[in-house]
């Protein structure tokens, strides 16, 4: 009687067992959408779409990049956050979800705990450019103009939060000078009326300035970055410029919402650090003005809350707000 039974109890486990390994699908089994919380055009456009391209060739799958711009990232980066944890949400976003929380107080979602971290794929500087049609040749000319005239000379940015928005606060703050900030939405509007000089003086991500700096319609004064970069070889740091401690870099990662299964994410990094490690991904990367960074997802999630613990108080002691 015994054995009849043990078989019979062998069968049903086996049974129970099927349908879950049935509905067990290996990762991804349908298209992966990436948001890129930015208008179509910029740096992590460049990032999101190259990411795409390789994910897609290396797992088999559609990885198709969408567009939610709006509210300085965030609009987009709630969208992520607020969506299934099951790795076909992603988010490419930058170094702007780090002033997050400090801009904008209500903000729906928290970038520290409502996020993982996947890898870090690319870092940039920004260039400090002047239009031609001001007189200045230097930074230090630029800051000693600024102080004698404060606040009379405009810079823009992408919006609130943004590097190029931190980098101009950090310089207010390191040297005294006053400049006044105006926030667009997105690089486009900001780039043409620096170079209509509606804005004299510009903090312009590397990769937008590059074309304009090499034609002879922006000047450049400096980089923010800590070492000068190769696309600008004869442009100081502005540390150099100026002999302060100074250091601001962009950055772009990939991230999927907070409690993504950790065999996704582990499967979405190694696939993506492969991808950077491609000479070609290097080489587009290069080509736009940044830099391929990789290395681990928790190396990303300190970064992530370096930034957010450093730049929180620039913004708090320049008293910077998107409600302003």
């Amino acid at each position: 009687m015994l054995r009849p039974l043990l078989a019979s109890l062998h069968i049903v486990a086996a049974a129970a067992i099927l349908p879950a390994t049935a509905n067990a699908q290996p990762y991804p089994s349908k298209p992966v959408r990436i948001i890129v919380p930015a208008a179509a055009g910029g740096t992590s456009d460049i990032v999101a779409r190259l990411l795409a391209m390789k994910l897609q060739e290396s797992m088999g799958k559609p990885f198709i990049v969408e567009y939610k711009a709006g509210a300085g990232t965030n609009l987009g980066s709630d969208y992520v956050a607020k969506a299934a944890p099951d790795g076909y949400t992603l988010l490419l976003n930058g170094i702007s979800m780090a002033t997050s929380q400090v801009l904008y107080p209500d903000l729906p979602y928290n970038p520290l705990k409502d996020l993982t971290p996947i890898i870090e794929a690319a870092a940039m500087s920004n260039v400090i450019t002047v239009n031609p049609q001001l007189p200045v040749h230097s930074l230090k000319e630029l800051i000693a103009l600024a102080k004698k005239n404060p606040g009379k000379y405009n810079y823009g940015s992408p919006g609130f939060g943004s590097s190029a928005s931190l980098s101009g606060q950090l310089l207010e703050m390191k040297t005294g000078a006053k400049l006044t900030h105006v926030a667009y939405q997105g690089n486009a509007q900001a780039t043409n009326d620096h170079l209509a000089g509606l804005l004299e003086v510009g903090f312009v991500n590397l990769p937008v300035a590059l074309p304009f700096v090499k034609s002879g319609k922006l000047r450049p004064l400096a980089v923010t970055s800590a070492t000068r970069s190769s696309l600008l070889p004869d442009v100081p740091t502005v540390a150099e410029a100026l002999s302060i401690d100074y250091e601001l870099t962009g950055w772009f990662g990939l991230l999927a919402p907070a409690g993504t299964p950790n065999d996704i994410i582990a499967t979405l990094h190694k696939a993506s650090a492969q991808a950077l490690a491609d000479p070609s991904s290097r080489e587009t990367i290069v080509k736009a003005g940044a830099e391929v960074v990789g290395g681990s997802s928790a190396d990303f999630a300190r970064t992530l809350r370096a930034d957010t613990e450093r730049l929180t108080e620039l913004v708090k002691q320049s008293g910077a707000s998107a409600n302003k």
